[in-house]
């Protein structure tokens, strides 16, 4: 005979505390992101390639962090999965509260555009289009109208310093003032946690130092902040470092 469970028992599937590292925190203390135990292996030619072999962390929904390897090391596939750009193959992942291997494509699809906001070493701007409609794009995902849409793109374009570029397209701006759009359009959603993949890989030392600044200033806002970065130096500017090597965390600092 099957008993239920009494009120408070935990379910089959339920994090406890035993399952996280030291100094995790548990969904329910402000956690914008869970692992545990995440997994992700590849089918190449009928041949399985393990890219992740049992990863554990947490990103508080206040974190600054910094996922630090070399090429190969499995810093892009966790990336992924932390961007709900991909499912693990096993373990958990809980984003926003949310198991990513329940969801469809569809609400797989909504939840990085509620939760997560990117940011690539390449900008990835519509070359034909102004900062604010380069900004305002997210929005149009979401349904919202253009008036609000442009209103909202401005705000966030002053965020970051830019309301003078406001119609200026991308091939009339620096690369740094690029990466700035680039992040405005991150944030526009109001997104949880601001995914950054080499946020300074395709700019100078001074304007690299900018964008990081402005990072650690929107972290301080109440942004979580994830850089993926093989720079050390860049990696430096976090509060944390989690450091990968051959799909493991090698170890987290400080």
């Amino acid at each position: 005979m099957t008993v239920a469970p009494a009120a408070g028992d935990p379910l089959p599937g339920d994090l406890l505390p035993g399952d996280l590292l030291p100094g995790d925190l548990l969904p329910g203390d402000d956690a914008a992101i869970v692992a545990v135990e995440v997994t992700r292996t590849y089918e190449l030619d009928g041949v399985s390639v393990p890219a992740l072999r049992g990863v554990s962390l947490t990103v508080g929904r206040d974190d600054y962090v910094a996922i630090v390897g070399t090429s190969g090391s499995g810093k892009s596939t966790l990336m992924h999965l932390l961007g709900a750009l991909d499912r693990p193959t096993s373990g958990t992942l809980l984003i926003g509260g949310r198991d990513v291997t329940t969801l469809s494509p569809a609400e797989m699809a909504r939840l990085r555009n509620e939760t997560i906001g990117f940011v690539f070493q390449s900008f990835h701007l519509l070359a034909r289009t102004t900062a604010q409609d380069n900004v305002a794009l997210p929005l149009v995902y979401r349904g919202v109208g253009r008036r609000e849409r442009r209103e909202r793109a401005a705000a966030m374009l002053d965020r970051v310093g830019l309301s003078h570029r406001i119609g200026h397209r991308p091939n009339q701006m620096s690369g740094g003032e690029q990466q700035r759009v680039a992040i405005a359009r991150a944030l526009v959603t109001s997104p949880s946690v601001l995914l950054a993949d080499e946020p300074t890989g395709n700019l100078d030392s001074t304007t690299g130092q900018s964008v990081l600044t402005l990072l650690e200033t929107l972290n301080a806002d109440g942004v979580a902040v994830v850089v993926v970065t093989h720079d050390r130096d860049v990696a430096a500017r976090a509060r944390r470092q989690i450091v990968m090597r051959d799909g493991l965390i090698e170890g987290v600092t400080p």
